[in-house]
């Protein structure tokens, strides 16, 4: 196909002071670069939107550089290669990439993947087979040691982490999965299609007595999505030696004032908790046993995913981010060119 002079990609345009808005991205229109020796052009297909992104748009030092206002944004795309100038990779290639956000990408070579789309549809490599199930994985298995009869509670369950991590806690052995989410319809999916043993809507009532009931016996490992109060109620309801993953905080991310921490983390001492945070990128040691153990069970039907895809294109993108933010997504969060 022939490529054209000029594409699109999503700028950010302010900082957000609290909850973004759409008057905080720009569409942009913008050349189509060559690639130089070592690069590749690619037409991106689909990109992911993720609650990491909220916080790179502050100005502040993190484990990740911030967006810079009048520059494009970045984040997972998997596309197709449609000029080449690197050994190994030839037009016509699939490959994932981390320059989301735009509709052409000069990507170096040595940072992106090539990925088969006939062994699974492009967004599972930016879901379930990509970093938010390795996510899930690592966050279980590394981060929380989980241990076949543990009980587990996944906060944001329903999320493209969260659905993921309450099943192959399942399929190792949970002697129970609890899960939270934000909606009725989504407790049910938990419930009833990914087989967790009882989740409930945070909206409904209290977190602490919602777990309480759910968790009669405690909890042995909670894997967090959410902070807030569900990190301060699974504090409450931890067993001795409880450990928790604190993957994200998305309760928090868009406070234009921190809040106090948790009010009853005394608790970890009397139980003698770990509360471990990790990144994803730190476990890549794990990255063959992920593929082999997750991939298989998506093979046999075991594990199953949902996806939130948003059509339109780039200009779609600030949307899609948006609504993943206020929580309307089940499963992983997508956008199509």
């Amino acid at each position: 196909m022939s490529v054209p002079n000029t594409a699109r990609e999503i700028h950010l345009a302010a900082r957000p002071q609290g909850f973004p808005t759409l008057d905080d991205f720009a569409l942009a229109e913008v050349e189509v670069p060559t690639p130089g020796e070592g690069q590749v052009l690619v037409r991106n297909l689909v990109m992911s939107v993720d609650p990491y992104m909220r916080g790179r748009m502050n100005d502040r030092k993190s484990y990740v550089a911030p967006f810079q206002i009048g520059k494009p944004l970045d984040g997972g795309a998997v596309g197709e290669v449609v000029a080449s100038e690197a050994e190994g990779f030839a037009v016509g290639d699939t490959v994932l990439h981390g320059l989301g956000w735009r509709e052409y990408a000069l990507v170096d070579a040595a940072h992106a993947t090539k990925v088969d789309p006939t062994q699974a549809p492009l967004g599972a490599y930016l879901g379930v087979l990509g970093m938010p199930g390795m996510t899930a994985y690592a966050g279980l298995v590394d981060v929380a040691a989980f241990k076949e009869g543990d009980v587990v509670f996944v906060s944001g369950a329903a999320g493209a982490v969260g659905q993921v991590a309450g099943q192959i806690a399942k399929l190792k052995g949970a002697r129970r999965v609890i899960g939270s989410a934000g909606t009725d319809a989504k407790v049910d999916y938990l419930v009833d299609e990914l087989g967790f043993d009882a989740a409930f809507n945070y909206r409904n009532a209290p977190v602490r007595d919602q777990l309480a009931k759910a968790a009669p016996d405690g909890i042995d490992v909670y894997f967090d999505n959410v902070g807030g109060d569900h990190l301060e109620a699974a504090l409450e309801a931890f067993n001795l030696y409880g450990r928790a993953a604190l993957c994200g905080a998305i309760s928090v991310y868009n406070d234009a004032e921190p809040k106090p921490g948790p009010n009853n983390l005394f608790l970890a001492v009397g139980k003698r908790l770990t509360l471990r945070g990790y990144l994803v990128a730190d476990h890549e040691h794990l990255r063959e046993q992920f593929v082999k153990e997750v991939g298989g069970w998506i093979a046999s039907g075991e594990l199953k995913y949902d996806e939130t895809i948003t059509e339109g294109g780039v200009e779609k993108a600030p949307e899609a981010f948006l609504g993943m933010l206020r929580g309307e997504n089940l499963g992983k969060a997508l956008v199509t060119f």
